[in-house]
This record gives structure tokens, sequence and C-alpha cells, in this order.
């Protein structure tokens, strides 16, 4: 398949599902969670941080360390490849369906899941919080004015409302997934490694189906010999080649 053939291919599709990485959101300057820690955080890895048992261990220390993400993502601008997925899910509407990855709030910020299309945060979002004891979601307040650890309005510490290691994905969020990309015409591969899995498992859904696989990422991946097509670029510009 070459470009001209999968941006037809896109186009005619009524049912496109789109799953996005860490790429996408580097264009608005957000580190992946896996690169070099800085300043006061440099000794410490995102896996020493991001667990239950880190969590259990010293919940101010972990708290400390998401409040600073909260903040770095509050700062941050959604870029073009979000603006474009929010116009995709626009022309598409209720046949849309976008994956996520990323816990920093862009795409709904963008307008994602606000275009007749479905919005889901497989890892969850740094933006809320969790009630410990009824897992009730509850929107952070301003960084200025955070306190942690926070506390829901039934009086419980929150957690972060993030997937941490060790944990499941929720279950509702992935049985979508899987649905809609087993479902789709095309699908798009964004700015993701495809090695964290089950997400990177959803590209199979929709090749099983016979479906199309559209990867943009600038590097080859694991998924890269299975898919379709794979535009070499970073996430907005490879999208707006397609769009």
């Amino acid at each position: 398949m070459d470009l001209a053939s999968a941006r037809a291919a896109l186009a005619a599709a009524s049912r496109v599902a789109v799953l996005t990485g860490a790429g996408v959101s580097a264009e608005s300057g957000i580190p992946t969670f896996r690169d070099a820690q800085s300043g006061h955080w440099a000794r410490f890895r995102p896996e020493d941080l991001a667990s239950p048992a880190a969590y259990e261990r010293d919940p101010e220390l972990v708290w400390d360390w998401y409040a600073g993400r909260y903040r770095d993502v509050l700062a941050a601008q959604p870029n073009g490849a979000h603006r474009l997925l929010a116009e995709l899910e626009r022309q598409k509407g209720a046949g849309f369906f976008l994956a996520t990855q990323n816990v920093d709030g862009l795409h709904g910020r963008a307008g994602s899941g606000q275009g007749g299309g479905q919005l889901v945060e497989l890892h969850g979002n740094l933006v809320s919080a969790r009630d410990e004891h009824t897992g009730e979601v509850v929107p952070l307040p301003d960084p200025d004015t955070l306190v942690t650890p926070p506390t829901s309005p039934r009086g419980h510490r929150m957690r972060p409302n993030v997937v941490w290691f060790g944990e499941y994905l929720p279950e509702e969020a992935l049985n979508a997934a899987q649905a809609a990309f087993a479902a789709a015409e095309v699908a798009l591969i964004i700015g993701t490694s495809g090695v964290v899995y089950p997400a990177a498992g959803l590209a199979f859904e929709t090749l099983e189906g016979g479906g199309t696989v559209i990867e943009i990422n600038p590097d080859a991946t694991e998924l890269t010999p299975h898919m379709s097509f794979s535009l070499r670029d970073v996430a907005s510009r490879g999208l707006a080649a397609l769009l």
C-alpha cells in the first residue's frame, strides 16, 4: 500500500479506530514516561514511583511526583496531531473511536470525545484522582491549591487516577477498544512503540477483521512488519499527510 491508497482508504472508511502513544504528546513538550528524570527526581526510576507498592510505602512521595507531572501537563498545549484527530472525529462521527495510552488529557482538551465519537483513556489521566474506598473519580483542583494527598468529597484519601505497574487496564475501557478495533475498516497506530500489551494487540484486532492498519511513527516498531502501511514521520506531519 502507498500513501495515496492509505489516504483513500481512510477517507472512505466509516468506522475508524485510533491508538495513540507518547509520540503524540512529545510534540507538546511532554517527555515520555521512561525519559530520564531530572532535578530532585533523578535518583528515582518511574517504576519506583508508579506502583501500588510504592504508594503503600510512601503516598506523600508518590503524590509529590504526580503533582509535578499534573502541573506540567496543564502547562502543555494540544498540538497539531491532537487537533487533527479531533477534526477526524467530527468527520466520522459515531464511527470514530480513539484509545490513548497517554495520561495527559490533551486529546480531550483538543476536542476528542466531543465530536460524536468516543475517547477512551486506557491508562487513566493525571488531571483527576480516584477515591481509594469508593472508586469515584474526581477532577483535581488547580495545582496552586492542590493539597496532597487529596481528599475526596466523601472524606477519603484519593490516589492518582492512573494505571500503575502491576495493575490491569480498566476492563470496560479495554473491552470497548477491542470491539472498536475489531469492527474498524481502518485503524491508525500513532506514536506508540507497540511493546506494551494489551494495547499493542489492538492493531491485530483490525487486521484479523480484514481492515487496514496504518502506522505513523518516526521509527520502525515491533508492529511495523504487520502494518498495511507505515508513515515514517512525527504524528502531526503524518496525520496531515493522511488527511
